[in-house]
């Protein structure tokens, strides 16, 4: 375990809410490691190449649920980044992605709005969904409030 975190803010202290959990791996080291049934380490590595990898439990959690009602393969186009690599690509400043806790992702023979969907009844009331139709892929992450989009 790494450190535990209030949605967006990483520097918040503790309050009412549960935090999320985040774990540190090495992309070296653990990249073989399995998180799930279907799920390794080095499927959550920032593209950039850097050793360090986070990921939090719980989106591990997420994906492997996907994974095993759509008994399809997901693909992670985009997991954890760094924030070197956040900002390269575009991505909002404090991104889920940054903590580890969130994943763009594909499944095979599905769209991401019949993904959205399905991520949206896991977690009904916390958690980001977000709808990329033109791209073909839907971002999940676990955040403690709710937040859907189309991108």
């Amino acid at each position: 375990l790494v450190w535990k975190y209030k949605s967006g803010d990483a520097f918040e202290p503790e309050g009412e809410k549960p935090m999320v959990e985040i774990n540190a791996y090495s992309k070296a080291k653990d990249g073989n490691k399995k998180l799930s049934t279907h799920f390794k380490v080095k499927e959550f590595a920032c593209k950039d190449g850097s050793d360090a990898v986070l990921v939090a439990p719980r989106l591990v959690m997420v994906l492997q649920s996907i994974r095993s009602h759509f008994g399809a393969p997901v693909t992670i186009a985009s997991a954890y980044r760094t924030p070197q690599y956040n900002a390269k690509v575009g991505g909002v400043a404090h991104s889920q992605h940054c903590y580890g806790t969130a994943a763009d992702i594909i499944v095979k023979g599905q769209t991401p709005e019949a993904v959205g969907a399905f991520a949206r009844e896991l977690m009904p009331d916390w958690g980001g969904v977000g709808i990329y139709s033109q791209q073909g892929f839907t971002h999940v992450d676990v955040r403690e409030v709710r937040a859907d989009w189309n991108g």
